[in-house]
Protein backbone atom coordinates (compact mmCIF):
# COMPACT_ATOMS: atom_id res chain seq x y z
CA UNK A 1 0.00 0.00 0.00
CA UNK A 2 1.13 3.05 -0.67
CA UNK A 3 1.48 6.28 2.01
CA UNK A 4 -1.04 8.45 -0.19
CA UNK A 5 -3.65 5.30 0.61
CA UNK A 6 -2.82 6.38 4.45
CA UNK A 7 -4.72 8.72 6.71
CA UNK A 8 -3.47 9.01 10.00
CA UNK A 9 -5.92 9.63 12.54
CA UNK A 10 -4.64 10.83 16.20
CA UNK A 11 -4.59 7.32 17.51
CA UNK A 12 -5.05 5.17 14.45
CA UNK A 13 -4.63 4.28 11.27
CA UNK A 14 -6.89 4.45 8.38
CA UNK A 15 -6.63 2.96 4.88
CA UNK A 16 -8.32 3.72 1.73
CA UNK A 17 -10.26 6.61 0.39
CA UNK A 18 -11.57 9.13 2.76
CA UNK A 19 -15.52 8.88 3.16
CA UNK A 20 -17.70 12.26 3.55
CA UNK A 21 -19.39 13.25 6.89
CA UNK A 22 -22.53 12.05 5.37
CA UNK A 23 -21.71 8.39 4.26
CA UNK A 24 -19.76 8.15 7.76
CA UNK A 25 -22.88 8.55 9.90
CA UNK A 26 -24.16 6.09 12.41
CA UNK A 27 -27.66 6.53 13.69
CA UNK A 28 -28.00 7.61 17.58
CA UNK A 29 -29.21 3.67 18.67
CA UNK A 30 -25.80 2.51 16.69
CA UNK A 31 -24.18 5.46 18.93
CA UNK A 32 -25.79 4.02 22.22
CA UNK A 33 -25.30 0.39 21.36
CA UNK A 34 -21.24 0.51 20.72
CA UNK A 35 -21.15 2.23 24.28
CA UNK A 36 -23.27 -0.60 25.57
CA UNK A 37 -21.10 -3.14 24.08
CA UNK A 38 -18.08 -1.57 25.10
CA UNK A 39 -19.65 -1.59 28.72
CA UNK A 40 -20.04 -5.40 27.82
CA UNK A 41 -17.09 -6.05 27.00
CA UNK A 42 -15.41 -4.80 30.15
CA UNK A 43 -17.57 -6.71 32.14
CA UNK A 44 -16.28 -10.28 30.43
CA UNK A 45 -19.27 -10.65 28.91
CA UNK A 46 -18.03 -10.34 25.46
CA UNK A 47 -14.28 -11.11 23.67
CA UNK A 48 -12.25 -8.17 23.24
CA UNK A 49 -12.46 -6.93 19.52
CA UNK A 50 -9.12 -6.66 19.38
CA UNK A 51 -7.69 -9.57 20.87
CA UNK A 52 -10.26 -12.09 20.86
CA UNK A 53 -9.91 -12.94 24.63
CA UNK A 54 -12.60 -12.46 27.27
CA UNK A 55 -11.14 -9.80 30.19
CA UNK A 56 -12.55 -8.03 32.92
CA UNK A 57 -12.32 -4.51 33.55
CA UNK A 58 -14.59 -3.13 36.41
CA UNK A 59 -13.88 0.48 36.20
CA UNK A 60 -13.66 0.65 32.58
CA UNK A 61 -17.14 -0.63 32.50
CA UNK A 62 -18.62 1.64 35.11
CA UNK A 63 -17.04 4.27 33.36
CA UNK A 64 -18.29 3.59 30.42
CA UNK A 65 -21.78 2.63 32.03
CA UNK A 66 -21.60 6.32 34.22
CA UNK A 67 -21.57 8.13 30.52
CA UNK A 68 -24.66 6.22 29.16
CA UNK A 69 -26.06 7.17 32.09
CA UNK A 70 -25.12 10.80 31.65
CA UNK A 71 -25.96 10.63 27.75
CA UNK A 72 -29.60 9.12 28.97
CA UNK A 73 -29.83 11.78 31.13
CA UNK A 74 -28.95 14.60 29.02
CA UNK A 75 -31.11 13.44 25.95
CA UNK A 76 -34.23 12.69 28.20
CA UNK A 77 -37.41 14.19 26.12
CA UNK A 78 -35.55 14.51 22.89
CA UNK A 79 -35.70 10.90 21.78
CA UNK A 80 -38.12 8.88 20.01
CA UNK A 81 -40.26 6.25 21.32
CA UNK A 82 -38.22 3.57 20.15
CA UNK A 83 -34.87 5.01 21.06
CA UNK A 84 -36.16 5.86 24.49
CA UNK A 85 -37.01 1.99 24.74
CA UNK A 86 -33.60 0.80 23.55
CA UNK A 87 -31.89 2.91 25.70
CA UNK A 88 -33.64 2.69 28.97
CA UNK A 89 -33.56 -1.23 28.19
CA UNK A 90 -29.99 -1.34 27.42
CA UNK A 91 -29.33 0.15 30.52
CA UNK A 92 -31.25 -1.46 33.20
CA UNK A 93 -29.52 -4.84 31.26
CA UNK A 94 -26.10 -3.36 31.53
CA UNK A 95 -26.55 -2.25 35.25
CA UNK A 96 -27.67 -5.81 36.14
CA UNK A 97 -24.80 -7.05 34.19
CA UNK A 98 -22.08 -4.76 36.01
CA UNK A 99 -24.14 -5.38 40.00
CA UNK A 100 -23.66 -9.10 39.21
CA UNK A 101 -19.91 -8.63 38.36
CA UNK A 102 -19.10 -7.27 40.72
CA UNK A 103 -20.15 -9.89 43.20
CA UNK A 104 -18.52 -12.62 41.54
Amino acid sequence: MSSGDEKRGETFVMRGEARSASEESISFSTFVVGLGTAVLIHLGGAPNPETGQTEKDLPLARQNLDLLSMLRAKTRGNLTAEEEKLFDGLLADLRLRYVEATKR
